[in-house]
């Protein structure tokens, strides 16, 4: 079978289950299969597929007609200027985390040899984009799944920056190693009832882990912000990134443990996604 028509089956198959980008995606998925680039694959349409490969690209375009999300099918997502590994055992990088890169590279534009911390690094998107950013930088980063230790790692050889980062699987209670000029955190924010109202691609195979922010969505964040007020140096700053409906209170969280509020980012969409704070002598 040549390249054109299994990509436009797979197309066609995808557009029944009302996927978006159904050609795309379609070119993504073949792009896989055969390993070579989707330029490639467009530049030579003609071409033949063997039946082993076609039969593993009809397996992938059914997973991804029922909703697995492309990043987990290529193993791949593209973030700020790179390209991540990915499984469905770390949440898929969003671009409107890409905000943080852009502050945080910045409030240090002038800034050299800073050391921070990334708690609930996942996929390690945040910190390893900004140390590719910034060659003086190191960084510390926590989490508590071990898949993602795995897979943050992979990413930091591959992207050539893992002399410069420590990783360590931890919750943040536990954690009391060093003291940063900056914290960042994506911790769960979401309310434990209201997981199931996400998109499918999202609640049904995506980490609850990284997504589950408790019964009133701030429990993580409260512990992210109490033991940054422990770890961060004074005038040290915090970038954290909520929920939609939650800036006032953890405005407040954050004060009552002596950060100073700078700024609250929008994200893409304008809606409130990061609180940037200063950590001030209580």
């Amino acid at each position: 079978m040549r390249l054109d028509i299994a990509i436009n089956k797979g197309c066609e198959k995808l557009k029944k289950s009302n996927t978006n980008s159904a050609m795309l995606d379609s070119e993504l998925l073949l792009s896989k299969v055969i390993n070579k680039s989707r330029e490639f694959i467009i530049l030579n349409l003609k071409q033949k597929i063997n039946e082993k490969d076609y039969n593993h690209f009809q397996e992938l375009i059914n997973q991804r007609s029922k909703g697995k999300p492309i990043a987990y099918l290529i193993g791949k997502k593209l973030f700020w200027k790179y390209e991540f590994e990915v499984n469905d055992r770390v949440l898929i990088p969003r671009p409107d985390t890409e905000i943080v890169i852009e502050y945080v590279l910045n409030i240090y534009k002038k800034k050299n040899k800073i050391h921070f911390l990334d708690i609930g690094f996942g996929s390690g998107c945040i910190l390893l984009s900004i140390l590719k950013e910034r060659k003086d930088f190191k960084a510390t980063g926590i989490d508590i799944s071990k898949h993602a230790l795995k897979v943050c790692n992979i990413n930091a050889y591959k992207l050539g920056v893992k002399n410069r980062v420590k990783l360590f699987k931890s919750d943040i209670d536990k954690f009391s190693k060093g003291k940063y000029d900056l914290i960042i955190s994506n911790p769960p924010y979401i309310k434990k009832l209201d997981l199931r109202y996400l998109d499918k691609e999202v609640i049904k195979f995506e980490p609850k882990i990284a997504l589950n922010g408790g019964l009133d969505g701030t429990s993580e964040i409260r512990k992210v912000v109490k033991k940054s007020s422990e770890l961060i140096k004074n005038g040290g700053k915090l970038i954290l990134e909520i929920a939609f409906n939650q800036k006032e209170e953890v405005k407040q969280v954050l004060k009552n443990n002596g950060f100073y509020i700078n700024s609250v980012i929008k994200d893409l969409a304008k809606n409130d996604r990061c609180i940037i704070s200063t950590k001030i002598e209580k």
